[in-house]
């Protein structure tokens, strides 16, 4: 068995989720599919309703929402911006119960729930002989971004584990059920770039994340916003590595059609230009851009500032 094969074999079903420990989340999961028997409006009328809740309750994640909301949006008033993170928290919790439809709906179903924009890049790309590294950000639809990709080309991406094992194994074949005739893999951060880099030269295409904020080490700061922010300046590497183009990706829920919007934008220029600092500069302006298509649907209760350069206050409370 490859090394690639052992990696993959900790999102198979293992009988250790059955353990006693884990029923009570196995329980929860059951009401949870009863609960997606409901009409999708009544899902997403609930979803708004928990979303408003949280906002009332989570002071903090609120707090820090609206923070990073007045950063890099100095413009808008302070009414504005409360407004902007009470939809945010509504289209959070929406899209989080919608999480049934990729776990448990037919590719069919999932495939009518997606509309695609600009996916024939792809091809025209490939035809040329270059690689495809698709830029994603944190919004409440990337999961959806995820299977419009993967349910129609090989992928490859990165994983973080979560602390829940039926859970993380609930969310890993929710990301790889669609590609099973693709042979889509996840790699943790644990699992370094090697066999990311691998994968996209033999021609799966990489879903890459780069906006959180991951501290200091390996990091340098570039403008996101008009803001400073900590920086992992990887993607300008993994582009010339690959031979590869580099294609933001944009994930909104339209709440009119009950779809999700995937549109792929045009390459991102420039890149890789072998400077570091360049690069970063032009990942975090494609990643602004992306964000404007439906900013209060990105996920801005995580602290994207939180690293400061040197003589710099945090800004968060």
């Amino acid at each position: 068995m490859s090394n690639n094969d052992s990696n993959q074999d900790r999102y198979r079903f293992r009988l250790s989720l059955l353990h006693p420990r884990h029923w009570l989340t196995w329980t929860g999961l059951a009401g949870f599919f009863i609960f997606t028997l409901l009409p999708l409006p009544i899902v997403d009328r609930i979803g708004c309703w928990l979303g408003s809740l949280a906002a009332r309750k989570n002071r903090k994640r609120f707090n820090i929402a609206k923070k990073n909301i007045s950063l890099c949006f100095p413009d808008k008033a302070a009414e504005d911006i409360d407004r902007m993170v009470a939809e945010h928290f509504k289209a959070q919790f929406r899209s989080v119960l919608h999480y049934f439809i990729l776990w448990w709906r037919p590719v069919a179903t999932v495939r009518n729930k997606i509309h695609k924009i600009g996916f024939e890049k792809i091809a025209e790309y490939q035809q040329q002989g270059k690689n495809i590294i698709i830029l994603l950000t944190h919004n409440v639809g990337l999961e959806f971004a995820g299977a419009a990709i993967s349910m129609d080309y090989k992928t490859v991406g990165p994983y973080k584990t979560l602390r829940n094992p039926v859970i993380d194994w609930m969310v890993a074949n929710g990301r790889l059920r669609f590609g099973k005739n693709h042979d889509n893999k996840l790699f943790t951060r644990e699992d370094g770039l090697r066999p990311l880099i691998r994968e996209v030269r033999t021609g799966s295409i990489l879903g890459y994340f780069a906006d959180e904020d991951l501290g200091e080490k390996n990091s340098i700061f570039a403008p996101f916003f008009g803001i400073q922010k900590a920086t992992i300046p990887v993607l300008g590497r993994l582009a010339k590595t690959c031979d590869a183009v580099v294609l933001p990706c944009i994930s909104c829920y339209e709440a009119e059609s009950g779809r999700y919007l995937i549109k792929l934008l045009p390459k991102i220029e420039g890149l890789p230009s072998g400077d570091d600092e360049r690069d970063s500069e032009h990942m975090n302006k494609a990643i602004e851009r992306a964000i404007d298509y439906c900013p209060a649907q990105y996920l801005w209760t995580l602290r994207y500032f939180q690293t400061r350069p040197e003589g710099e206050d945090s800004v968060y409370d």
